[in-house]
């Protein structure tokens, strides 16, 4: 049966509308914001995914260009792979739904979530949050929503719920925040250099309007909500898990104790064919076969309880550091001799080497999607191969998580990155993780930063990252311990990856994923409260001491950069039908050119003579002839009554035999042959556009000097 319900969102009419669409689904809705239609289908699988030891929720946010009247730019004129952009939001939306779902329910989950109508005051995005909540929530799949999410703005220093257009052109802060009716359970942001304390109040700001949504699409699933369906459990046989905690978990509790991620691996492998043995020993081979999902489960969360135990309870980390201690920190610029920049930065086992690479401004990256936003002239790209972290197998290409997670390292960086009109470059970064061991997001910020300024980009403050991880006590969640600069076993066996990018004066970056329900007031505050005071140590203590500001010169194999602007008029003549003159040019002198539609010129040479010869023919191209100035030019043609001279651009001057000299001149060939460089004054263009020259004033000129 078709329901539609209303209610209001940020000053603006928010509908809901289920039961006319898509009815194979488990659950349906389509959300209307304005003129923004978000269509979200959530399905599930009848049975479990056999093999598996995770919950296998997809989750796609597809962005129809139709929906903002766009054909496609592609040869077969249909939508591509999905643009980064809606790689990111899909992840947004999949952080706060996944932990909500019961952690033994092992059957596929598909929420598809279709852009169709885009009002650029309202954010396609968060529609799409709202949908996927909602309809999971009225549909028989297991889920304990339902969540929200908006988000907020920082224009002209007050705290805005869902900005539109106008606003966020001016905003300081872009934050989405998800929550529950209690906590928070997402956070994504890119800030220009916002304080703790408003990045607080506006996540506040957020959840009042979080609680409310969550209100409405509680009444919506108490309205229409089916059952949820009988499932499957893949809980841990508690048998099994009772029996090697009472033999091994001593040893486990030994043996996951090492500072190095390799001793510790080794230690858990070995431990691991002992607890198989053991079984086979005492039950047979077959019965052990069996059991073989129930003991590898079992070897799992033994494994995270005495991890978690360590911490909770002695305060005790597996690499025996203290919760807020940093691991070892290193760092290194300057050691690829032929890029424009580059930098390793190693926090304990992790490692990234960060590279820059400068170039032309029509080598930025061209987006084609839903927003305003049609191109970025700085680009962060990670790379995760699998020997960061001791795997034999083949790299497939960047996947969703190094998407996101160099979409993460490129927000924390594009506050410091300088002005077009200040550095007139296209600039990429490129992060390659060399050993994973927790954080090599963050150390992507802190190498990159390093690299950017070996590159002689003056950015205008250094950058770092560091994350904080937390375990809580499942019996009293408001009893937990925080960790400053967690490692892979931490992070993995924890609650929360709260990762935080920022200068000394504010942050620039945050990602938090959770684990858990999600997170109060005191653990946000004490998250960002941590990461400032490890910011500041890593700054302080380890890069600046390295290299404290940019280069003053870019590196030689960079492209050099000379500007100048010419007429909006000139622009063709400069380019030249088919591009003729501007190939020439290029041609000559080897360099590469850029020309804005404001006449703005930009020429890219790797020397400095081939860029002010390429300058000087840009420039004879494109002057303005004016009468009463004195141009260079060439003779190309005598004639009885006097030469014409080239002066440049096109155009061309008759210097009349009378004007050549004071002195009596009997035939222009006793003074001028062609070819001859000379210099004239334009004494007047005439209504039909002829040029007529002077050389007898410049000598009489001369003569009195």
């Amino acid at each position: 049966m078709f329901k539609t319900y209303e209610t209001e969102l940020a000053g603006r009419k928010l509908t809901i509308e289920t039961g006319k669409i898509a009815e194979l689904a488990n659950g349906s809705v389509m959300v209307r914001y304005g003129e923004t239609v978000v269509m979200v289908n959530v399905t599930a699988a009848k049975e479990p995914k056999e093999g598996i030891d995770f919950f296998p929720l997809s989750v796609d946010y597809e962005e129809k260009l139709y929906s903002v009247g766009k054909i496609p730019g592609s040869f077969t004129k249909r939508e591509g792979k999905p643009a980064d952009k809606a790689i990111l939001t899909s992840r947004a939306i999949d952080r706060p739904l996944r932990p909500l779902f019961p952690k033994d329910f092992r059957n596929d989950t598909c929420v598809v979530a279709t852009v169709l109508s885009v009002e650029p005051d309202n954010s396609p995005e968060v529609c799409a949050m709202l949908g996927a909540s909602c309809a999971l929530s009225i549909s028989d799949i297991p889920f304990g929503g339902p969540t929200a999410a908006v988000n907020v703005g920082y224009v002209d220093d007050k705290i805005v719920i869902n900005p539109t257009l106008e606003q966020r052109e001016k905003t300081r802060l872009t934050l989405t925040v998800a929550g529950t009716l209690d906590k928070i359970t997402m956070i994504e942001a890119g800030a220009d250099e916002i304080s703790n304390e408003i990045m607080l109040e506006a996540i506040k700001q957020a959840h009042e309007e979080i609680k409310k949504i969550c209100h409405f699409i509680t009444d919506i699933k108490n309205d229409i909500g089916k059952p949820k369906f009988e499932y499957q459990s893949f809980a841990t046989n508690q048998e099994v898990y009772n029996e090697i905690e009472a033999n091994f978990k001593e040893r486990i509790y030994q043996d996951v104790q090492s500072v190095d991620k390799t001793v510790r691996d080794a230690n858990m492998e070995k431990i691991t064919e002992d607890i198989k043995a053991y079984f086979i020993e005492k039950y047979g081979e077959e019965a052990a076969e069996e059991k073989k999902t129930d003991i590898a489960d079992s070897i799992h969360d033994l494994e995270k309880a005495c991890v978690r135990q360590m911490i909770l309870e002695e305060h005790k980390r597996p690499d025996g550091r203290k919760i807020d201690e940093i691991r070892p920190l290193s760092c290194e610029v300057g050691l690829l001799p032929r890029v424009h920049g580059s930098a390793i930065f190693t926090r304990g086992q992790t490692q990234v080497m960060s590279v820059v690479t400068l170039g032309m401004k029509s080598e930025e990256q061209m987006l084609d999607g839903l927003d305003e936003e049609d191109a970025k002239r700085y680009m962060h790209q990670y790379n995760f191969p699998p020997y960061s972290v001791g795997e034999a197998r083949t790299s497939r290409g960047p996947g969703r998580r190094e998407v996101g997670h160099g979409a993460l390292a490129e927000k924390a960086l594009v506050p410091v990155i300088p002005s077009e009109e200040e550095f007139p470059y296209a600039i990429r970064v490129v992060s390659e993780v060399l050993s994973s061991n927790g954080s090599t997001s963050q150390a992507s910020i802190c190498g990159s930063t390093l690299a950017l300024m070996d590159a002689g980009v003056p950015i205008k403050k250094p950058v770092a990252g560091i994350s904080t991880g937390l375990v809580t006590d499942k019996n009293d969640p408001s009893r937990y311990i925080m960790l400053t600069d967690i490692q892979g076993i931490e992070d993995f066996f924890g609650d929360m990856d709260f990762k935080v990018g920022g200068t000394k004066d504010g942050i620039t970056a945050i990602q938090v994923d959770i684990k858990i329900d999600g997170l109060t007031y005191d653990i946000i505050k004490e998250a960002f409260e941590r990461t400032k005071v490890a910011r500041d140590y890593i700054l302080d203590e380890v890069m600046l001491p390295v290299i404290n500001k940019p280069r003053e010169e870019i590196s030689k194999y960079a492209p050099k950069i000379i500007t100048t602007t010419i007429s909006t008029e000139k622009i063709k003549d400069v380019i030249g039908p088919g591009g003729k003159m501007i190939n020439k040019i290029i041609d000559e002198t080897g360099v590469k050119i850029d020309i804005a539609e404001d006449g703005k010129v930009c020429i890219y040479s790797t020397d400095a003579q081939s860029g002010k010869k390429a300058l000087d023919m840009v420039l004879d191209v494109a002057k303005i002839i004016e009468a009463g100035n004195v141009y260079n030019g060439t003779v190309t043609k005598i004639m009885p009554f006097g030469a014409f001279i080239d002066l440049g651009g096109g155009n061309e001057g008759l210097l009349h035999i009378s004007k050549i000299s004071s002195k009596r001149v009997e035939k222009v060939e006793d003074v001028l042959n062609v070819g001859d460089e000379v210099t004239v004054k334009v004494s007047e263009i005439d209504s039909q556009g002829r040029i007529n020259l002077n050389m007898k004033d410049l000598e009489a000129k001369a003569n009195e000097e």
